[in-house]
């Protein structure tokens, strides 16, 4: 009885994974979804920086921290609903969604640059695409594929920013803005057709619910849960203080640092779309053979040390760097300390037990995701305060000299994160290398794990392998 059983659900599962678009549902299906999508921003590189100077002529840095800092903060605060609704009635609905919404600003850019950065903010709501991508391959690997299958997919993320970059930059200088910005509208309105009509339901029929009167529970939709456990063990404490610390200022660079080296440091648009591949593929070897190789000599909490260590060299680099040559030099530095996530990733994983991984690395992607609100904001702010302005500065042309160049530190702002990741290095001295993590858990989450790993981390159990393989410039929507 019980084998008949188990044969009925297998083919109930087979059938549903058939049923839903052009055959079963494959890893292929969410890597075609998330390259489409990143190619598409990555395009508007070059374009988003002259939209970006000429909308916010006074105060651009204040204004490009604002936007990014909304949109960062709005994704935290519904990234757990989105991942335990999608848990109730299905990924590819939300799958849809998540593209569209994260796509519609892009035509915009040249219809009006105002809505175009208002629909950029409340996007955020939306933007979790990645949450729902690393659901959905969880739904169709097993336990043992998923890191492979997370790593293919961030292998491509990191791909199409390696590539985009560069091709809109051609583009725009052959051609014009307006024909790049088109490009990106074709590629992603192919994105929301391939999800709508290739893309099959990962989600099996018996875990999914028809009635949308199903309750969802304040834990399973609280951003804040999750935070909330940090207090319950020494061990976690440390690793989260320095997650946030070395968090903070990295998420605020990524908002920014385009912008620095375009008007600041005096690059070209082709400089930034190769400086993007250059640290991009560097990042993706540092991940890939630097950071197995170093965890298997000098152990995860060693990885983690040398991480911040190069991350706090490439920041200050950064902060007193005022020549393109000093950039690029601190561009390779900053591919190696990329590795930092990956490595306290790992050390939580080794540290949790195995019924509290979810809860566990949902602690580190919320303080992450937190950072993302919070990084990009501070950055603009600290611009502001020390008057680092774009007013009356050209677009960048041979021969002339910065404004900054009679500052002494030109990028304020990467100074800051050189002393707060100074201070993740001596939290993270402390973290133990080798200690079982108590019991982090409460009454409500032993009620419904699984739901709740997802809602926490908006992603499955092993956050870590996905969420961190990625390139230092994360997000090239703005």
């Amino acid at each position: 009885m019980n084998r008949e059983k188990t044969a009925t659900e297998a083919n109930d599962i087979m059938l549903v994974r058939s049923s839903h678009g052009r055959g079963r549902a494959k890893v292929t299906h969410a890597v075609v979804v998330i390259f489409l999508e990143f190619f598409a921003w990555g395009l508007l590189t070059t374009p988003m920086l002259t939209v970006l100077h000429e909308t916010f002529p006074q105060h651009t840095f204040l204004m490009n921290g604002l936007v990014q800092g909304v949109k960062g903060f709005l994704s935290f605060l519904s990234a757990p609903l989105i991942g335990a609704l999608s848990d109730i009635w299905g990924r590819k609905s939300f799958l849809l969604m998540t593209v569209f919404f994260t796509c519609a600003p892009i035509p915009f850019m040249r219809i009006s640059p105002w809505w175009y950065f208002a629909l950029i903010s409340v996007s955020g709501i939306f933007a979790v695409t990645f949450s729902v991508i690393f659901a959905y391959v969880a739904d169709i690997t097993e336990e043992h594929e998923r890191s492979t299958a997370y790593g293919l997919v961030s292998a491509t993320f990191a791909a199409s920013l390696v590539t985009s970059p560069a091709i809109g930059d051609y583009l725009s200088a052959k051609y014009s803005d307006s024909l790049v910005v088109l490009v990106a509208t074709v590629v992603a309105v192919a994105d929301i057709a391939f999800v709508f009509f290739v893309v099959p339901e990962s989600l099996p029929d018996k875990m999914r619910l028809t009635s949308w009167g199903f309750p969802i529970s304040w834990e399973q939709a609280d951003p804040f849960a999750s935070l909330r456990r940090v207090g319950k063990d020494s061990t976690v404490l440390l690793i989260c203080v320095t997650v946030f610390l070395s968090y903070l200022p990295e998420a605020g660079q990524y908002s920014s640092f385009f912008l620095y080296l375009r008007q600041v440091i005096e690059f070209s648009p082709a400089a930034i779309a190769g400086f993007i591949a250059m640290v991009g593929i560097l990042s993706i070897v540092a991940q890939t053979l630097f950071l197995s190789v170093l965890m298997r000599t000098i152990g995860n909490k060693n990885t983690v040390l040398m991480g911040l260590s190069f991350q706090l060299f490439q920041l200050a680099w950064y902060s007193f760097g005022s020549e393109p040559w000093m950039m690029w030099a601190a561009g390779t530095v900053a591919a190696m300390s990329s590795i930092t996530f990956p490595a306290i990733s790992a050390l939580v994983s080794h540290s949790a037990s195995p019924d509290q991984q979810g809860v566990a690395q949902g602690m580190i992607t919320g303080i992450r995701g937190l950072c993302n609100g919070l990084g990009p904001a501070l950055y603009g702010f600290i611009f502001f305060v020390f008057h680092v302005e774009l007013d009356d500065m050209e677009p960048v042309e041979e021969g002339t000299t910065p404004n900054t160049e009679k500052l002494m530190v030109p990028g304020p702002p990467f100074l800051f994160g050189a002393c707060a990741v100074l201070l993740a290095l001596l939290v993270a001295i402390f973290i133990p290398e080798n200690h079982q993590l108590g019991d982090i858990k409460n009454c409500s989450t032993c009620k419904s794990s699984a739901s709740i790993t997802h809602a926490q981390s908006g992603s499955p159990l092993p956050t870590s392998d996905a969420e961190d393989i990625e390139p230092l410039l994360q997000d090239s929507s703005l």
